[in-house]
């Protein structure tokens, strides 16, 4: 039996009735299936999954029709569906209700009205199921990213449900944590038969684990296939989404006509490793490394952090002890490490935000306490946020924009120029929280940019991202480095770090623990590093993008 049937399923927002966000979509989703939808940001996956719960459809035009379990959804009573469907958000702050661990467990069979017995029992089953005994009684507001989206999860399914719908569960989380996550849901999918469908940017962990790959383009469905079917015409019909398929998948249509037979294509780092082993059986690797280009400091840099130590309360523990970095002017360079270890916190104290009690911090040489008021970002210093929904306070991208420029005579000018650099043109008209997140963060970037900075901190900005436009991405801040603008970052997106920064730096228990160039940082690391990485470092040396290793492929075939 189908747990949902979509039939010519339209929607569009308000005000946008012309450019639907849906259009003409029809899938089935049956029980037990584990389903993936990928897609472009802004091309409806969101929008999809929100309309698969009533309570969680957005305002706006609707056609089509949604059935769950055969019945109308709309007729579908808001108990049941409590019950039955049970949704993981983005942001998973935006969902915890209550203050303690056990609390959050609970709420939702009390907000059911079961009885505390049954109550007890599941929440017990829960915490002993997903491993969270251990702070069960903690508050919330302690818990870590991770943390809290597992706390998410288990709350939902403690309620039992027979759907799981997740939206982009792990765009918050650090690569090891998000790998911890995702295959909990495969587990859960396997073990209790639950229903998954998960919309996804990091394709890495759960391309391979699911029954069907649906790609959305400009809201309607162009694929809806089994993972190697859909890696197959994504290649085929050239098509970008074949950017964000898995390591594996893409060296080995990479290399593909180099074969002297055909081989089936691996989806998973095992596979691929085994894959490589075999078609390089025999063969002497003559040309097994990748050069890497020297990248030393060269007189003051842009931030220097020196022995910084900070707390956020007189008596909590110190999140930031005795942090020193130098970050050398005109570098990209990557701050990376687990959720809750103090890299957000760096960068607040960078900008001012967040004063340490004790070290000092420099940008161009002079101490960010002794700027004048508004001089340390006046054309100086910017920052993009996580969270790029805290920056909007305008009903439209448009008038958002407008406020950053000071000389209104260029306004027209000054928004054209920045939103064809950001890829937002057909958003300016939008209200910023009507965007999908990869869009409200193009759409907040473009904001920063307008203060033109010397420096430029960003806190996870690829978060939500498709990796179509992270490469374009990538090329507005090759732009900035060129013009002579110093970025920091934060990040959890290992593959970007790789490919596009200039050094990284560990964040582990409030300080940086080592500083390296991209090829010595990752391939040093077992579990923190790439896939491409993963696959290929029992044959190759140093390779650790994609486009290395189907280099050294294409070179020793």
């Amino acid at each position: 039996m189908a747990h949902f049937e979509i039939k010519n399923l339209t929607f569009s927002y308000p005000g946008a009735e012309r450019k639907p966000v849906l259009d003409n979509v029809s899938l089935t989703v049956r029980e037990g299936e584990y389903i993936t939808v990928c897609g472009k940001s802004g091309s409806g996956k969101t929008t999809l999954l929100r309309n698969l719960k009533s309570v969680l459809a957005p305002h706006g035009k609707i056609s089509g029709e949604i059935l769950f379990k055969g019945q109308f959804l709309s007729e579908v009573d808001l108990r049941t569906q409590s019950s039955k469907i049970g949704y993981v958000m983005q942001n998973p702050d935006s969902q915890i209700v209550t203050d303690k661990v056990w609390h959050e467990l609970a709420f939702g069979l009390e907000s059911l009205g079961m009885d505390q017995k049954t109550i007890r029992l599941r929440v017990a089953e829960m915490a002993s199921y997903f491993g969270i005994q251990g702070w069960f009684h903690r508050d919330v507001a302690e818990l870590s990213g991770g943390q809290k989206q597992l706390l998410n999860l288990a709350s939902i399914m403690a309620m039992q449900p027979e759907v799981l719908i997740l939206d982009e569960p792990t765009s918050q989380l650090d690569p090891i944590a998000a790998g911890d996550f995702l295959n909990t849901v495969k587990k859960i999918n396997l073990e209790l038969g639950t229903t998954v469908i998960i919309t996804e940017h990091r394709l890495e962990d759960i391309f391979h684990a699911s029954d069907k790959v649906v790609v959305l383009e400009k809201g309607s469905i162009i694929a809806c296939d089994s993972p190697k079917k859909v890696g197959d015409f994504l290649r085929g019909e050239n098509n970008d989404m074949f950017t964000a398929m898995p390591a594996p998948v893409q060296i080995y249509y990479g290399v593909k006509d180099k074969l002297a037979t055909e081989t089936e294509c691996p989806l998973t780092v095992r596979e691929g490793r085994n894959w490589l082993s075999e078609i390089f059986d025999g063969r002497e690797i003559k040309d097994s490394e990748v050069t890497e280009e020297e990248f030393g400091e060269i007189g003051v840099p842009a931030i220097s952090v020196r022995e910084a130590w900070f707390r956020y309360e007189k008596k909590s523990p110190d999140v930031l002890k005795g942090v020193s970095l130098g970050v050398q002017k005109g570098s990209f360079h990557a701050i990376v490490g687990g959720n809750g270890t103090g890299k957000s916190t760096l960068l607040k104290s960078v900008c001012n935000i967040c004063k340490p009690y004790r070290g000092n911090i420099l940008i161009d040489g002079k101490s960010i306490g002794k700027y004048k008021d508004g001089e340390l970002f006046k054309n100086n210093l910017a920052m993009l946020p996580q969270d790029a929904q805290s920056i909007f306070v305008k009903k439209t991208v448009r008038e958002d924009l407008l406020e950053m420029i000071e000389k209104k005579d260029d306004s027209d000018k000054e928004i054209a120029r920045v939103s064809a650099m950001c890829d937002i043109e057909e958003l300016l008209d939008s209200h910023p929280y009507d965007l999908s997140g990869g869009e409200q963060q193009r759409a907040a970037l473009a904001k920063v940019l307008l203060t033109n900075p010397r420096v430029l901190l960003m806190d996870e900005p690829t978060k939500g991202m498709d990796n179509f436009f992270k490469k374009k991405f990538a090329s507005i801040l090759r732009a900035l480095k060129d013009d002579g603008v110093t970025i920091l970052m934060v990040s959890h997106d290992v593959e970007f770090c790789a490919a596009y920064t200039d050094m990284i730096s560990m964040f582990f228990d409030g300080g940086i623990i080592t500083t390296n160039t991209p090829n010595r940082f990752f391939c040093e690391n077992s579990f923190y590093t790439t896939a491409a990485n993963r696959m290929s470092r029992h044959i190759f040396k140093n390779a650790i993008n994609n486009e290395d290793v189907t280099e050294l492929c294409r070179r020793n075939l």
